[in-house]
């Protein structure tokens, strides 16, 4: 940061230490007066943390408006509603500074942390010391580290101090040193009002972050909030803007994954919500990123089978592939084993009765040894087949444990692989063959019972023959 001939005037001797520099920026303390702000630049007082820099720090974090009051009106601390705290060391808070210039000051270094009166209770939620700030005429838009006090608000959800800022004339589209616009922070049980209120301040409903090039549409898909990219879209957000990466919202909402296998069911119920809001909106349910990759290769990377059969529904090619070769099915069955607790069955099965292209047969030994938790995957690719394609020595690939768990299911599986398949499945494969072209939209119409139509259609036995 490079300072002004006026602001470093009376300067005889090279610059010291950050502290020393601060101090001598400007000449004539100010008076701690509500008027200050209007004064023009005053001083950076740089004092240790045992008097009443300390006092004041402590008046904030509690929300004590009456002692943050009368130290306020107290000419002789020093102390304003602009002073900057550097609480870089938390142990000691050793440097406190006052500044009243319009300019965002930023950090010197890198290891600096600086705050203001006004973040601290916006942070907080300390509403009525923030109303008492802006009073004495704190500036809104102040962002000593990069991050203005609004940004502070909306990333701890504190509507009441969102509402508070915007009114003081806060503005809604700043940046923060990240790059992003306090509606991209939006977090909290207040979420959805602080995202309102920012929007009706003026704030662009498709600002975009620096680096990643994001919209609050795209923070929005990845934190899998429904109502919040309703919200938006209400407000006229695009649909399809792309990020740095070519991400859409809806390729990032495909491709939410589970933390942990409890979270699975409640993790694609979300995911499905916002599928379903983006493309009922008109979202391009093809829409393809840098390396070609697609909702569908996303969502069946995840295990999402809910989420494959609604884009199956609007009509997404099944067979189409990423830049490298891979179909839907391949990113299916090269899932992360996290996938297990998403029941990646279902997702194969969708697959296949869309007329997905089966596995190469080569392929089917790597397959089983990935799978083998899952017998019901196993069982779903082995039934597109009109004859076992495994070795003999397959049986190897299955560890003990998992042979027992699964005994009725692998015996009639390595059983097979010297037997014929049963008649019975061999006019299955023949008519699943007859129908590929249109298999998912003529196998539902044939006048069967539904019995026989749920076995053309590959539901799971749990044994194979």
């Amino acid at each position: 940061m490079s300072w002004s001939p006026e602001e470093c005037k009376g300067q005889e001797e090279p610059l010291g230490d950050r502290h020393a520099l601060c101090a001598r920026l400007v000449e004539n303390p100010g008076s701690g007066s509500a008027e200050q702000s209007e004064a023009g630049p005053g001083p950076i007082v740089t004092c240790t943390a045992s008097g009443p820099a300390l006092a004041f720090w402590q008046a904030l974090l509690a929300g004590d408006v009456g002692l943050v009051s009368h130290i306020l009106a107290d000419s002789g601390t020093g102390l304003a509603p602009d002073s900057i705290f550097d609480i870089s060391n938390p142990e000691r808070w050793r440097d406190f500074r006052y500044n009243i210039r319009a300019l965002r000051l930023w950090s010197l270094t890198y290891e600096e942390e600086l705050i203001t009166p006004l973040h601290v209770a916006a942070s907080r939620g300390h509403i009525e010391v923030l109303r008492l700030l802006l009073r004495w005429r704190a500036r809104p838009d102040m962002a000593p580290a990069g991050r203005t006090a609004l940004h502070e608000a909306c990333a701890a959800g504190h509507a009441d101090c969102v509402h508070v800022l915007l009114v003081a004339g806060a503005d809604p589209n700043i940046p923060d040193q990240d790059g992003n616009c306090p509606l991209h922070l939006c977090r909290g049980s207040s979420i959805l009002e602080c995202a309102e209120l920012l929007l009706r301040f003026g704030a662009k409903v498709d600002s975009r972050s620096e680096e990643e090039e994001e919209t609050p549409l795209h923070v929005a898909a990845r934190l899998g909030h429904v109502e919040l990219a309703d919200l938006l879209l209400r407000w006229g957000a695009c649909l399809d803007a792309r990020d740095a990466e070519g991400w859409t919202p809806l390729l990032i909402a495909c491709d939410t994954r589970c933390m942990s296998p409890a979270d699975a069911e409640a993790t694609t119920a979300r995911c499905l919500q916002l599928c379903r809001l983006l493309l009922s909106a008109g979202a391009d349910a093809n829409a393809a990123d840098q390396d070609k990759r697609r909702p569908l290769h996303l969502a069946c990377r995840r295990g999402h089978a809910a989420v494959v059969e609604l884009l199956l529904a609007y009509g997404v090619s099944v067979n189409i592939m990423d830049y490298g070769g891979h179909t839907a099915l391949h990113y299916a069955l090269q899932g992360p084993p996290s996938a297990l607790a998403q029941s990646p069955e279902n997702v194969v099965r969708a697959l296949l009765n869309h007329g997905a292209v089966r596995v190469w047969p080569g392929a089917l030994p790597k397959v089983l040894e990935r799978w083998c938790a899952s017998p019901r995957t196993i069982e779903v690719l082995m039934n597109t087949y009109s004859v076992m394609k495994l070795p003999e020595e397959a049986v190897g690939l299955v560890p003990p444990e998992t042979l027992q768990k699964h005994h009725r299911f692998y015996s009639s599986l390595f059983t097979l692989v010297r037997q014929p398949r049963s008649l019975q499945h061999l006019s299955r494969c023949a008519l699943r063959a007859h129908l590929e072209a249109c298999l998912p939209h003529a196998l539902p119409r044939l006048p069967l019972p539904p019995r026989l139509l749920h076995y053309l259609q590959l539901d799971f036995e749990d044994v194979l023959y």
